[in-house]
């Protein structure tokens, strides 16, 4: 299958990073997921029922990266690759953390990954 539904530049907040200086503040992160979903029940049907409810996936990513202050993004990344496959029962995600501002002379960094639920 090759559908997908996509999210870009999901904005959440949690402290997170390694020096003394990061872990005094929240900081926004920005994520991007692309998750496998086979939209053709939802294109024919029209009822949210049957589409990834991009809001409640939204929803939960940002309670994941709430509800966690880790010293890595991967550590975020891989918590919320877990969680949204096993919530939402989609085959496959790839995800795309942004730390913001994280290196002088840089726009953003990021870890990307991919991952397939297991069957």
């Amino acid at each position: 299958m090759s559908d997908s539904v996509i999210i870009l530049g999901l904005e959440c907040q949690t402290i997170v990073g390694v020096y003394d200086f990061e872990r005094h503040a929240p900081r926004p992160l920005l994520v991007d997921l692309e998750m496998g979903w086979d939209n053709r029940p939802a294109g024919l049907s029209d009822q949210l029922e049957h589409a990834l409810n991009y809001d409640a996936v939204s929803k939960e990513v940002r309670e994941c990266i709430g509800s966690m202050q880790p010293e890595l993004i991967e550590t975020l990344a891989e918590a919320v690759a877990v969680r949204l496959l096993d919530v939402f029962k989609m085959p496959w995600l790839t995800l795309t953390l942004h730390k913001p501002g994280a290196v002088e002379g840089t726009q953003s960094l990021a870890v990307k990954i991919h991952r397939e639920r297991d069957a």
